[in-house]
């Protein structure tokens, strides 16, 4: 049984209707914490077995709001303290012709990815509690740059910057000290990645990128990148000179 302490911690997760973000909320309920779990889907959310659920749209500025002020009166009434946020929720897709560049895919992309998640952090960080931690889903595809990702990784390497300067600001302030991790899965089986139409070395499922990311939040860690085997090889090879870095994404791509 979970202890008292536990029990009145709090973890708010986006996107946990399906993939990664409902095996953070399984994983985390089953850890003792009592979470909030938010989605676009309320039919899901309704089938979830958390302690609160939140139905919002993350590109809707107003709605992130209207949420916050909700979760804001329901932690008070139940004396729970928000540890944990991770704004897991996003999208991809990939830019298939460049030379016939998709804007309105670009934006997309870089709305839901980006804007939405500069929406999330203004409504629900000021209700983290000192020492707390917030999560930002990057991913590993950050290390490399790789074909058609224009937009998916465009909007990935935005969210590692704003994690490394929001831990400037946010975890050496002596008054709040809130944490920041920045995550950076490889291949995770979702409905989205079972999309892609290329192989995915190194897959693993949604449950085990959950445990990672429990693991690495508990640790305060910056940076939280699995399967460790996948995601050192793309740092390894992002050490290599440019030129050989081009000849073998050019095989890898093609």
């Amino acid at each position: 049984m979970p202890s008292s302490h536990q029990i009145k911690q709090a973890v708010l997760i986006t996107g946990a209707t399906s993939g990664i973000g409902l095996a953070c909320a399984e994983y985390y309920t089953a850890k003792g914490f009592n979470v909030i779990a938010c989605g676009r889907n309320q039919s899901v959310l309704n089938s979830l077995n958390v302690s609160h659920t939140l139905g919002f749209d993350i590109t809707n500025a107003q709605q992130v709001k209207q949420a916050a002020a909700e979760l804001q009166q329901y932690l008070a009434s139940e004396q729970l303290t928000l540890q944990q946020v991770i704004l897991n929720a996003g999208t991809c897709e990939y830019v298939d012709d460049v030379m016939h560049f998709d804007a309105s895919l670009f934006s997309r992309v870089i709305e839901t990815n980006l804007v939405a998640v500069g929406y999330c952090i203004e409504s629900f960080l000021p209700l983290i509690t000192a020492k707390g931690q917030l999560g930002l889903m990057s991913s590993s595809a950050i290390y490399l740059p790789f074909s058609r990702a224009q937009a998916y990784g465009a909007s990935k390497a935005a969210i590692d910057y704003l994690g490394r300067s929001l831990r400037l600001d946010l975890n050496l302030n002596p008054v709040t000290e809130i944490g920041v991790s920045v995550i950076c899965p490889g291949f995770v089986a979702t409905p989205l990645t079972d999309k892609n139409d290329f192989d995915m070395p190194m897959r693993i499922s949604s449950e085990q990128a959950a445990v990672e990311i429990f693991n690495g939040m508990a640790k305060k860690q910056f940076e939280i990148h699995f399967p460790k085997k996948f995601t050192r090889l793309l740092k390894f090879l992002s050490w290599l000179p440019e030129n050989l870095q081009l000849k073998i994404l050019a095989k890898i791509s093609h």
